[in-house]
């Protein structure tokens, strides 16, 4: 399986959006990913996106920019900020024949899972930044012997977009 882990693009603060929904510099930062993405040739079985709005904005995003229908992406409250990383795998492992998931949540959950898919015991520090992804193959689940393919910061994404 290929795991893709996006943290959401930057958004609002609650005193402007109580729902704090992506900034507009939010959304071109994810509108370029996904376009990234694309490029990239990347596509995705399934999308699974956190409850919260500007998780969901990001997938919806990415989702279009791909060419991914959007009525078709899950929403679970197992990928929200601090959901434990087993949580989250449960539901990756319950996705009968995916083999390419993006996941569009928060910190620290995003890093969280990335290190435990990687590695037992102690901790990977993998440091996410708005907007960015990472892609992480793993053979079966639940692992700690995934491996990154590699993690693409929201500027780097920005130039393959252009």
């Amino acid at each position: 399986m290929e795991i893709y882990l996006m943290q959401h693009g930057p958004a609002l603060p609650k005193e402007q959006d109580p729902e704090e929904g992506l900034s507009p510099e939010g959304e071109a930062r994810i509108r370029a990913s996904g376009q990234a993405l694309k490029k990239m040739g990347v596509s995705f079985d399934v999308i699974v996106s956190s409850p919260k709005k500007r998780s969901r904005q990001t997938a919806a995003i990415v989702a279009e920019a791909v060419g991914f229908k959007q009525e078709k992406i899950i929403e679970t409250e197992k990928v929200k900020a601090m959901t434990p990383p087993e949580d989250t795998v449960e539901v990756l492992a319950g996705l009968s024949g995916a083999e390419r998931v993006l996941i569009a949540g928060h910190l620290p959950s995003v890093a969280e899972l990335a290190s435990f898919l990687l590695t037992e015991g102690s901790k990977a520090a993998v440091q996410f930044e708005m907007g960015g992804c990472c892609r992480i193959d793993v053979e079966k689940l639940p692992t700690h012997s995934g491996r990154l393919r590699w993690y693409l910061l929201p500027a780097q994404l920005q130039l393959i977009a252009s």
